[in-house]
């Protein structure tokens, strides 16, 4: 069963289908429960995750739970409806299924460290932003209240990148001469289909049950990736304006962090091997 069936989610769907896997889904956007029930799910629920009123509504008997769900908006209210609300009632639901395997995608945006450190899994996170403190809650609930025998993993995702979702890409193509900022933090990636794979082995229960890292391992300051994407659409390189606020940091209200995410636990333990083990390929692949 699958909550939160977006831009993952979706390609989640997909690939489990191929596969004869009988998929179920949870979203809030009516349109996008008819694409999905287009794609054959066995039964796709519209529904605030938040509510238990939902928990009637599935008819079918899951084996697996993925939780990648996304926020609702709302800000900070909307975080908590999402991610920790939203938790709780798929862990009171669970009590009623067979479950073998439960998997949450979080972000390692509940990561405090900037100033170019390597981070992993057992970073402080005392000094955690207030949306990552409402992660690592939705975490924490799972961590305490997986039922048990269910073999339960986090993936805290890097920047998600992949078909359809390229701004970067978009802007350049667009044109944009100048990008806000001054372009020399390191920016974390990871390609859709490569957390896909990750979920996969925490569906299958590779590894311990706990917390992974999801970033393919080629960190890359947002200015060499301008730079490099820009050679390969052979169009001009844009400058950058550090007096110039990015959009993103306008609508967070916070610094934009400048680290190193380390994934090799998820490497290790899970035998994760990203398809795109760095941004040329991942990008090569969209051009």
């Amino acid at each position: 069963m699958i909550f939160g069936c977006g831009y993952v989610g979706r390609a989640l769907a997909q690939r489990l289908l191929q596969a004869g896997v009988r998929v179920g889904a949870l979203t809030r956007n009516a349109d996008k429960a008819a694409e999905l029930k287009a794609l054959g799910l066995q039964e796709v629920v519209v529904a605030d995750l938040d509510s238990d009123a939902w928990h009637d509504a599935l008819s079918g008997t899951y084996g697996a739970v993925v939780n990648c769900v996304s926020s609702a908006g709302g800000g900070l209210a909307g975080y908590r409806r999402s991610y920790v609300e939203g938790q709780a009632s798929i862990l009171r639901w669970a009590q009623t299924q067979e479950l073998s395997a439960y998997v949450y995608t979080s972000s390692t945006s509940v990561y405090p460290q900037s100033e170019g450190v390597i981070v992993d899994e057992a970073a402080d996170l005392s000094a955690a932003s207030e949306s990552g403190r409402l992660l690592l809650e939705a975490e924490n609930l799972l961590a305490a209240g997986a039922p048990q025998g269910v073999h339960w993993t986090v993936l805290r995702l890097a920047g998600i990148y992949g078909p359809q979702r390229h701004y970067i890409l978009n802007q350049l193509r667009d044109g944009l001469q100048v990008f806000p900022g001054s372009g020399a933090h390191r920016l974390n990636l990871v390609h859709r289909d490569d957390i896909v794979e990750g979920i996969l082995l925490g569906l299958m229960r590779r590894g311990a049950a706990g917390i992974y890292n999801l970033a393919d391992g080629t960190p890359v300051t947002k200015q060499a990736l301008v730079e490099w994407i820009a050679e390969q659409l052979h169009c001009p390189v844009p400058s950058f304006d550090p007096s110039q606020t990015p959009p993103r940091q306008l609508r967070r209200g916070a610094q934009v962090p400048d680290r190193v995410i380390d994934s090799q636990k998820a490497q290790g333990l899970l035998g994760w091997t990203p398809k795109f083990p760095s941004y040329r390929e991942g990008y090569r692949d969209l051009l």
